[in-house]
């Protein structure tokens, strides 16, 4: 049997990313091209592991090469990962990092620290680098949460210049401002002392190569964010909701304040916490405690994704409290709500990397 390489790119060119809207060849999907008498072998490399198509993007690989080649070609699939980024700065701050997500809320009290923890070891868990800063500088729950009470970042002086090197737990690189001030200080900083101590995070701090890094910002609005969109190019924001309707009120002004035109950051999309209750010994029901259906609403509402429901139980809640986040523990069907979140917010900021311009940082915030 006789054919060539262009051949087979002509025939795998009609092959379209369910998700991207473009043809594997022309985003570069397709590499490693190998061709034998009577048989084929190419990697397909897709922008995260847990892409949900896979099996159909193989299906149509196959069939492409039967049809406009032959149905006697033996076709071998191979897949590999790598994560997408849309950075088009300078990269004079956190140059190694590939996608910076805030996890943010409109409200306090929804559970934003621990969606923001679970989301980032669950990355992790899927083969990513990710790193995860406590911007929550007023009431900062994460060293608590990943079991780093009391611990404290080391400082290594590194080109003549002191450099903070964040601490690693379950696989995530984090810092956060109670590695560096007593438990029982009260934070009283004024803004630009906070602007100050958030810009030594991303500029003093030895991140190194990530795919994610995720950052927990406070709830509400206020000058922290203002902070990091003047000095960040953020990827996006995942907005943190529970059912409820006093809750989707002030998810409309998160999504707002991010849409604001001169911020202008993607919002990736929406994670209903709290969503049902599960009883350890009744997995298959769901009780609406707070609700059913609030997170679709306002998803549908900004036609934007519901990228995940999770539960309330109370593994969640001592998870937090020992340090032994819950997707590290025995809860399957609270460990499997937060991989689907993970999953559908690696997928949705990949397709905001294929469909959307960069963010910039801005330059002066009004």
């Amino acid at each position: 049997m006789n054919f060539t390489k262009e051949e087979v790119l002509f025939a795998l060119r009609q092959v379209n990313d369910p998700d991207l809207k473009k043809d594997i060849v022309t985003l570069n999907m397709v590499e490693n091209l190998t061709l034998a008498d009577d048989s084929l072998e190419f990697t397909l490399v897709l922008t995260t592991p847990a892409c949900p198509m896979k099996d159909e993007l193989k299906t149509s690989c196959e069939d492409a090469i039967h049809r406009h080649i032959s149905e006697n070609v033996k076709v071998i699939v191979n897949f590999d990962s790598r994560v997408t980024s849309r950075r088009k700065d300078a990269k004079e701050i956190l140059p190694g990092v590939k996608n910076i997500v805030c996890v943010a809320a409109g409200k306090g009290g929804v559970g934003k620290s621990t969606v923001a923890v679970n989301l980032a070891i669950s990355l992790a868990k899927n083969g990513n680098k990710v790193g995860l800063i406590d911007a929550d500088i007023y009431g900062p729950s994460i060293p608590v949460m990943l079991g780093l009470k009391g611990r404290r970042p080391e400082v290594r002086e590194i080109n003549g210049k002191p450099v903070i090197i964040p601490i690693e737990q379950y696989g995530v690189k984090t810092l956060s401002v109670g590695m560096l001030v007593d438990e029982k200080q009260a934070v009283v900083w004024r803004g630009p002392m906070v602007s100050s101590m958030l810009r030594q995070f991303f500029t003093d701090c030895l991140w190194g190569e990530l795919d994610y890094l995720v950052l927990d910002l406070p709830p509400g609005t206020g000058d922290i964010h203002l902070t990091l969109v003047q000095t960040l190019p953020v990827t996006g924001a995942i907005i943190v909701t529970t059912p409820q309707e006093v809750a989707l009120a002030d998810v409309r002004k998160a999504i707002g304040m991010f849409r604001m035109a001169n911020i202008n950051v993607p919002v990736i999309g929406i994670v209903e916490n709290m969503a049902y209750f599960t009883p350890r010994e009744l997995p298959e029901n769901k009780y609406y405690i707070f609700g059913k259906g609030g997170g679709q609403k306002i998803a549908s509402e900004y036609d934007i994704p519901l990228l995940g429901q999770i539960p309330i139980v109370q593994s969640i809640r001592e998870g937090g409290d020992n340090g032994n986040p819950v997707v590290m523990g025995d809860d399957v069907v609270t460990a499997e709500a937060f991989k689907q979140f993970a999953d559908n917010s690696e997928r949705y900021i990949a397709i905001r990397n294929a469909t959307i311009e960069a963010t910039r940082p801005l330059e002066t915030v009004t």
